[in-house]
């Protein structure tokens, strides 16, 4: 089953009108990423990877040229889109947090919109248990020993059981 994580951008108030900014992120193998590359990364608008992916596919056309390893360009491509498929996930996922978004759940889900509906039921399962919460009143400072009138303040009477000794008692 498919693992999303779910970003949202950095906002000081997050509340249910920003969810439809959230991003979520499959991880695991992107077929699109590894047949089409650069153009992938295009569209998700992941320019510094987009930059590095290609510096690197012209240094390693490059570097197996110069060494005479010409018939290998072909394999190190292929090796290169299965590395740009296995890893599609975690470039969305280091961009979004160079944008200063932040990770706010996993959800494992079939599809995309079960992934949402799942999150989003317990994202606001959280704020209503968040509004439910009465205000605890704390009252005044916890009393201390030997204050005339509070009669938590007074040893207790009974007996002690056990190993201890009575309260009082002269040890």
């Amino acid at each position: 089953m498919p693992v999303y994580t779910v970003h949202a951008p950095a906002v000081a108030d997050m509340h249910a009108s920003a969810a439809d900014r959230f991003a979520f992120v499959r991880d695991g193998f992107h077929f699109w990423a590894a047949v089409t590359g650069g153009l992938w990364l295009a569209w998700h608008r992941l320019w510094l990877a987009l930059i590095g992916w290609v510096v690197l596919v012209i240094a390693v056309d490059a570097a197996l040229r110069v060494i005479g390893a010409g018939s290998a360009v072909v394999s190190a491509n292929l090796l290169l889109a299965l590395l740009m498929g296995f890893e599609a996930a975690s470039l969305r996922r280091w961009t979004l947090s160079r944008r200063r978004w932040r990770q706010l759940d996993v959800v494992v889900a079939d599809n995309r919109e079960a992934a949402e509906r799942r999150f989003f039921d317990r994202w606001m399962a959280r704020k209503a248990q968040d509004f439910r919460q009465p205000a605890v009143d704390r009252g005044a400072p916890p009393p201390t020993r030997n204050i005339p009138g509070q009669a938590f303040s007074r040893p207790p009477q009974e007996d002690v059981i056990g190993l201890f000794p009575q309260p009082g008692a002269p040890h």
